[in-house]
């Protein structure tokens, strides 16, 4: 026989403390004839009956008296316990993103989130920043910067200019001494600081050294605002997905030599953690990243 043991004992106490089977019955929110199985059905596991049936109403034999405060003490603990569960699940869970996501996607993600019953406090910041965070747990997770090949999602980078650029392939050896057509200022390349991770800093700095730019052709900004402004400003370019390029109003364009990538993954202070994020909310994050932006060049 199975006893629903939680049940049977949540109805003995509604039923004891209201001295009448069709109420407490009500009470635990079960037909009279549950609660009244479940009862039954305690009293063939303990071996004694926990009330005279013989009587009227519902009285508690001497066994039903001695086993009533131990039942109460059961069902207090279990509500708790349900409380305290429905608590942490509503419990925020607070997740370094990157401050290069637009607020309305960073909103929208956390609207999808709620509604897949994962309540998130979001904490923008840098890549390094990110990746601290979750290893003081000041976050419980983060998603941080990897390599492509590590990547969970994955954002193509190329670059962008004010100009609607005549050419489908932006080649960085284009931008040596000599070759800029309109301006004898030789022209930029600008890394925000998401990018500023040595799988994609380091291989533009290379690219830039093998086709002979000056070393100050391929830099790094202290924000992507200053990025932009140097960008909106001059004949610069900016590195950047293509999904930035449209939100900021500039062309974007492959890069001729090498295709950067900006790969995300989860690091999670609890491992679990990290495997909710991905299952509830891999396209919402994807969205909010920019990854599956169209391949094709942008305008």
């Amino acid at each position: 026989m199975v006893v629903d043991l939680l049940g049977a004992w949540r109805a003995f106490v509604n039923v004891s403390e209201r001295g009448s089977f069709t109420e407490g019955a009500a009470a635990t929110r079960v037909p009279q004839s549950v609660a009244s199985r479940r009862i039954a059905a305690l009293e063939k596991l303990l071996g004694e009956r926990l009330f005279d049936r013989s009587s009227r109403g519902a009285i508690l034999t001497q066994f039903g008296r001695d086993m009533l405060p131990s039942a109460q003490r059961l069902v207090r603990l279990a509500d708790d316990m349900e409380h305290e569960a429905e608590q942490a699940r509503l419990s925020p869970l607070r997740l370094a993103v990157p401050d290069a996501c637009p607020v309305r996607d960073l909103a929208r993600l956390a609207a999808e989130a709620r509604r897949n019953g994962v309540h998130l406090d979001l904490h923008p910041a840098a890549p390094a920043e990110r990746a601290e965070l979750v290893r003081s747990r000041e976050v419980r997770a983060a998603l941080v910067a990897v390599p492509a090949g590590d990547a969970t999602w994955s954002v193509r980078l190329g670059l962008a200019a004010t100009d609607d650029l005549p050419v489908r392939t932006v080649y960085v050896e284009t931008l040596r001494a000599g070759r800029a057509t309109r301006s004898s200022r030789r022209r930029r390349i600008w890394i925000q600081p998401e990018d500023d991770v040595p799988h994609i800093r380091d291989r533009m700095f290379r690219t830039r050294d093998a086709v002979g730019l000056q070393p100050a052709q391929v830099g790094v900004a202290a924000t992507l605002t200053a990025a932009t402004a140097e960008v909106l400003g001059s004949e610069d370019l900016l590195l950047c997905s293509p999904g930035q390029a449209v939100e900021l109003g500039l062309h974007w364009r492959p890069v001729g030599e090498i295709d950067p990538v900006r790969g995300f993954g989860i690091a999670a202070a609890v491992g679990d953690d990290a495997e909710r994020i991905k299952t509830r909310l891999w396209p919402a994050i994807a969205r909010c990243l920019g990854a599956g932006d169209p391949n094709e060049e942008t305008t």
